[in-house]
């Protein structure tokens, strides 16, 4: 099946130390050796992950990366270039614009 053109977007609230995160991660390098367009969210705890090398790598491989502003702002993570600091309505409209989407608790 060709999966170019195709749009994925991804939601994780758990934090990096969780297997969902890891799951995540995996289908996002999955889907982008695949050619699909991915846009992962990160939200709640996920945030604390934002500087893995494993995200770092996948940013760098062509990942749209979001992560929610509020929950940074309360774990006290400082915007940076890591990701683009966005509030829940960027989830709303990943929901709207992709093909598929899939949350990561």
């Amino acid at each position: 099946m060709d999966l170019h053109g195709k749009k994925l977007g991804l939601v994780v609230s758990c934090g990096p130390e969780g297997a969902n995160f890891s799951r995540a991660l995996s289908l996002v390098e999955t889907a982008l050796k695949r050619g699909v367009t991915v846009y992962l969210y990160c939200l709640d705890d996920a945030v604390t992950g934002l500087n893995s090398p494993r995200l770092h790598k996948l940013r760098n491989g062509g990942v749209k990366l979001f992560a929610c502003a509020l929950a940074a702002q309360r774990r006290q993570i400082p915007f940076d270039e890591s990701a683009t600091f966005a509030g829940l309505t960027a989830i709303n409209e990943m929901i709207a614009s992709t093909d598929r989407f899939l949350s990561f608790n």
